[in-house]
Order: C-alpha cells, then structure tokens, then sequence
C-alpha cells in the first residue's frame, strides 16, 4: 500500500527538484500534504474577459485586445508602452523592466490577453507589468473555468509554480483519496453535514467562477470552515492527551493548607476579597490532590495576585516544600522579593533571589542552599531552570507573567521539582487576561481561576490620547501635578529595534525634562543599568524622594509605587494592547484620582488608532485582551511564535471562536467511537505537540 500524503514528499511531483524543495520548506511544506494544506489568502477572477470601455480604476481584470502601438519612452525612467484595444476602448500597457524578445513580442497587430491591476494616469487607465500572454488566433482559445488562487510565497518561488504544484497535488487527491484518509466520519459529523475533506481542498484550492468570493476571502466559506473546525478539534484533541497524562502525574500533597496559613490571613493589615478568598480556596483544594495542580491564576493588573502567591508559597513551606516562584524580569523578581520578604520573613522563612546578574560566589552560595534545602523560597529570573540548579524538595513552582517564557522553558523549570514519579504543583499566573477563545485553546489542559474583584480602593486610570504636538501642554500638566505632591511615571517606548537606542531616548528625555522642570527631583532607570542602581532608584521613587520617574518599559510589570498618579507613554502607537494596558496599570493604585497619557507620533495607522481607542474606551483587561486578539492574533499575544504551541494554519481564533462551542462535543464522540483516529487527527494538525506535554 503507498504511503500516505503525509509522509509522501513534494518532490515527487513534476517540477520540484532539491533547490525548489529547500525554498518549499521555507513555507513549511515538506509533503504532499503539507502541499494541499497551504491555502490561498486570496483569488483572481480571470473566468471571463472585460470589454476595455467597462474597466475602471483600483479593480483588477482579465482584457483581450489588439496591439495598437508600442513604443519606448525616456524620461527619468526607460519604459515600454503598449496601447490596446478591442473595439470598447483603449488601455496602455506599461512595463518598467522588459527584455528586447519582449519588446519584439508586443509589435504592432498582435493579440494579447492580460490580468492585473488598473490604475488612472491622467484621463487614461492603464496596467503596470500585467500578467500577458500572446493570442495566436487561429488556435482554440480557452479560458479559466475556476478562480485563480494566489498563495502565500517565498522569495524564489513563483506564484505560476505554486498553481502548478497544487494543481498536481489535487489531482492526485482526486485519484488516491485514501492516501489522505477522511478523520471525521462519526454520527454528530454527519449530523452536522460536514463537506468531505478532498471535496473541500479541491473546493477551496480552484473555486468555481460562480463561488461566493467574499465569503472565500473573508475565510468563512463552509469548505473553509470544515478545514478549520478539523484543525481546532486536532487541537483539542491534544490538549485532552496532555491533560489525561498530567493526571497521571503523582503530586507531593500538601494537606490542610487553610490551617497552615490561618494565621497568616488572620494578621494581614487588609482584608481578602471575595474573589481573592475564592481563588486561594481553588488553589489550596487543588495541593491537597493526590495529582499535581496546573492552575492558571488570571488577575487583572492590581487585583491582588501577589498575596495569593504568598499564601500559596506559604502553604508548600509550611507543608515541608521548597517553592520557586520565576518572573521574566529582574525588576519584577526584585519586587517580588522585597514584598515577600516583608509578609514572610517574620514568619522565619528564608528567602533568596537568583539572577543572572549575581556575583559567582553569591550564586554557588544560593545554589548550595538551594540543593540542601537551606532556603524556601527563590524568586528568579531565567537563572531558576539552568542546568546547574537543583532542589531538594521542590513542592511548587509559581510563574509570573507566563506569556512571556516559552514552553520548553516552562517544561524545564517543571523537570526540576521531578521527584521520581513525583510532580511538583504548578501555579501560573497572568496580569495579562486571556480572551474564551484562547484559553480553550491554549489552555485548555489548566484548570482557571480568576480574580475579577479589584481591592477596595483602587481608583479607575482616565486614559487620554495625544499628539506629539502637545507635548509643552503635556509637560505643564505634569508640573502642576507634581506641585499638588503627585508623582509621575514618564515612559520612553522602544523607538527602534534595539535596547541601546531605548535607553538612549529615555536618557535624553531625561536631561530634557531635567531642563524644563528645574525645581522638580527626576530620575532615570532603563533595562542596562546595574541591578544596585535600578534598586537604588526604585527606592528613592517609592518613598517621594523622586517626582518623575523616566523610565523604559522596564517598569511594566511588578512596580508599586500607590503615590504615582500620572503616566505619560511616548510613541504609544508602537506598544500592543497588552503591554500599553501592564503600563497603565502603574497608576490608579493609591486614593488619588490617576490618569494615563497616550502621547503619538505622526498619523496614525488603521491598527495604531483601533489600538489607542481601546485603551481610553475600557479599563476591562478581557476586553482589552479581545480586542488585542483581533489585531494581533494569538501567537503574537501570548508570545508563542517561537514555542511551536498554538500555530494554526487555517482556523483562526477570533473568527471561528464559535466552532470553538462545537468541539467538546466532537471531541468527545471521537474519542469513544472512534479512539484509532485520534492520534491521527493530533499528528495531521498538530505534529509533535505532545512532545510538549506536562507543561
């Protein structure tokens, strides 16, 4: 029997050789396929021809005419012009780039039949390099019976060759169906009249001239709908294996956490929310399990996630564990180290923080203590999951701001709380809310609390949108703000695509700000000063030794300063939804009444402006969170591109979020009718997916 199109290579069809091969796999196509699940992003009509006199401008048509002159002009660029016509009207054919043989081919009284792009030059419509070719008319002329797909390419390859090769890929397809296997043939699929899958391909690869074209390019097509309802069940799929392996996983349990920390709670000097109570209830029930916890903890910025890292840190020690709480910046780390320590040094409890930055002695001090279970607690950055750190007796690993450690990190970190066939718990958390969509996507193998109750107190941020313009009227404010004892946070965004040029801006800001407001107290800190200078200013910020703080977006996570009432965000239009949303979350954290600046450069774009209007219409980080799914895409958003998790080829999260509602169900009827498919339908979509399993 022939392998199946999934381990059949491309270069079995006519026309790919290995250099053809290598810029294939560019786009990720190796097999067959990979081949015919390499869709078009859109189509050309080229089913009929358009008499010239009908033809308007910004439209893109398939002509006919006849040659009525071609010339060449000069001017401060060498052209060709060809001027056509069919009876109807005229048309002028320009070509930039051309070859003497073409020159020889566009003489005058020959036919030819172009497609491309109209544009006005004058009183005149005209194509610029079309697509042409020349008419002998004595032969039998046909013309495209289906629309013309244009795919996604590469440099090297020629969308002329991609037709080509799926057009050999589809017929193929059409000869050896079974070398691509129909997965979903079980009652709820055919209850739901699912299109096969070969009829969908052959559908969405060459439409009939006569197919809804908006329906195509919008992606909502049911053929292209079937591709994406399979792609996210596969998904699932996976995530359900995952899981059920997790459960397998034996946890280092930790009982009676609530009496553990009783005390605790009972001495805070503020009282738990309602959602803060709930939460650390879900989380204690989950360590009191005989299988590991894998909860992901959802806050919106300043609901109160810290403390309920602490009491969970506190239940894990208490209970004869060491815990490892891992955040992506040494900022963030140092927070949290400087908060913990005043919660639960009293309590006797030896905390230490490993960064990259530590002097080697000082890091095989913490390595050593860490190795006999001398400290309880780590809080670190990377440094945490390298190969030379080990625990004792690791019972649970906290990670903070998630979305920015890519899996195979996570999985790392996990491997080292391995007790033999123990599992530490793991509790992950996020100030940057995750839309449904995703989180039964993504997520799907954690169990999910939120905490969506901020503490009494905090004050709503008023968020204004500003031009670069109003930049003196921006620095008054700030000066009268000072002047009433409020203090502000001052943000110089990435400018260019380099941490030297960002700490440079901030640094000029600075000294300009320092000219202006001459009485006011200003400080600097940016990603490339020490880690003793960043505390330093940190400090003296924190204790109104300091009015502005110019800072880069170092500051976006984990900085608590509640007298700062005011934020200015310069070139805004560069930052996302979610980070502009973590900076703005600075503010709003004492009892003065807080505002945030979106100060922009320049006209903005279509996305730019979408992204700042959201940011004055809502302070709700999930809707925040959705709409930055809509223009960024989920890959993006939760910083998985370069982990290989979540990388859908043709479902897309935000458009199909309601096949999403279909999928369980799906799931479910496969799993106990048809069980051989499942791993089929995992490899077809998903590849090595579970090979990112337990994390």
């Amino acid at each position: 029997m022939p392998p199946g199109f999934d381990d059949t290579s491309v270069t079995v069809l006519k026309g790919i050789a290995s250099r053809v091969a290598e810029r294939l796999q560019h786009l990720g196509i190796e097999t067959i396929q990979d081949l015919l699940f390499h869709l078009p992003t859109r189509y050309e009509d080229r089913t009929r021809l358009r008499p010239l006199g009908s033809l308007r401008a910004g439209n893109e048509a398939m002509v006919q005419g006849t040659i009525e002159l071609t010339e060449l002009r000069f001017g401060r660029r060498r052209m060709l012009l060809s001027r056509i016509s069919d009876g109807t009207g005229f048309l002028t054919l320009r070509f930039f780039h051309f070859s003497a043989a073409q020159q020889r081919s566009l003489a005058k009284g020959s036919i030819v039949r172009c497609y491309g792009e109209l544009r006005r030059r004058g009183n005149d419509i005209e194509m610029v390099h079309p697509e042409y070719r020349i008419i002998d008319p004595n032969a039998a002329q046909t013309i495209e019976q289906t629309l013309t797909p244009v795919y996604p390419t590469t440099e090297g390859l020629h969308q002329l060759s991609l037709r080509r090769f799926t057009k050999q890929a589809i017929g193929l397809l059409a000869q050896h169906p079974e070398r691509l296997p129909e997965l979903l043939d079980t009652p709820l699929c055919k209850k739901m009249n699912l299109p096969l899958l070969a009829d969908s391909l052959q559908y969405i690869h060459r439409p009939p001239k006569k197919a809804n074209t908006y329906h195509l390019q919008q992606g909502i097509h049911p053929m292209q709908r079937r591709l994406a309802l399979e792609e996210l069940l596969s998904h699932h799929l996976s995530i359900r294996r995952l899981r059920s392996r997790i459960k397998d996983s034996r946890s280092l349990q930790i009982k009676e956490a609530k009496k553990l920390t009783a005390d605790f709670i009972r001495n805070l000097p503020f009282p738990l929310t309602a959602a803060q109570r709930r939460v650390i209830d879900e989380i204690f029930n989950d360590l009191g399990q005989k299988t590991a916890m894998q909860r992901l903890l959802q806050g919106d910025v300043g609901s109160g996630k810290t403390i309920i890292a602490a009491l969970a840190a506190l239940a894990a020690i208490r209970g004869g564990y060491q815990v490892a709480l891992m955040a992506p910046t040494e900022l963030l780390a140092e927070q949290h180290l400087q908060t913990l320590s005043q919660w639960l040094n009293p309590l006797g409890i030896h905390i230490s923080l490993l960064t990259g930055k530590l002097p080697a002695a000082e890091k095989r001090h913490i390595l050593a203590a860490m190795e006999t279970g001398d400290c309880d607690l780590v809080i670190g950055t990377h440094a945490l999951f390298q190969d030379d750190s080990c625990f004792a007796r690791l019972g649970l690993i906290i990670v903070d701001e998630q979305h920015r450690f890519g899996v195979h990190q996570r999985l790392a970190l996990r491997e080292k709380g391995r007790h033999g066939k123990y599992v530490s718990h793991q509790l992950i958390m996020t100030a940057t809310p995750i839309p449904r969509t995703l989180a039964m996507t993504a997520y799907a193998d954690l169990e999910t609390s939120i905490i969506d109750e901020l503490p009494p107190g905090r004050q709503p941020v008023e968020t204004a949108v500003m031009p670069e313009s109003k930049r003196a009227e921006i620095i008054n404010g700030v000066e009268n703000a000072c002047k009433q004892g409020r203090q502000v946070y001052w943000v110089c965004t990435l400018i260019e695509e380099s941490e030297a040029l960002q700490c440079q801006a901030a640094e000029v800001t600075a000294e300009i700000l320092s000219e202006t407001l001459d009485d006011l107290r200003i400080s600097l800190i940016h990603g490339r000063m020490k880690a003793t200078e960043k505390a330093s200013v940190m400090d003296a910020f924190r204790s109104g030794k300091t009015d502005i703080l110019v800072a880069t977006t170092v500051i976006e996570v984990g900085v608590d300063v509640p007298n700062a009432s005011l934020m200015i965000i310069e070139n805004a239009e560069r930052l996302g939804l979610a980070q502009l949303h973590q900076l703005r979350g600075r503010v709003g954290r004492g009892s003065t009444a807080s505002a945030c600046v979106l100060m922009y450069q320049g006209k903005l774009s279509v996305n730019g402006r979408a992204r700042l209007a959201a940011m004055r219409d809502t302070s709700d980080g999930f809707e925040i969170a959705r709409r930055d799914l809509k223009l960024r895409g989920p890959g993006e958003l939760l910083g998985t591109r370069q982990t290989g998790l979540l990388q859908l080829r043709i479902a897309d999260l935000s458009r199909d979020d309601d096949l999403l509602d279909q999928v369980p169900a799906l799931a479910a009827e496969i799993e106990k009718l048809s069980p051989e498919q499942v791993p089929l339908l995992i490899r077809r979509w998903a590849g090595d997916v579970m090979g990112y399993g337990e994390v």
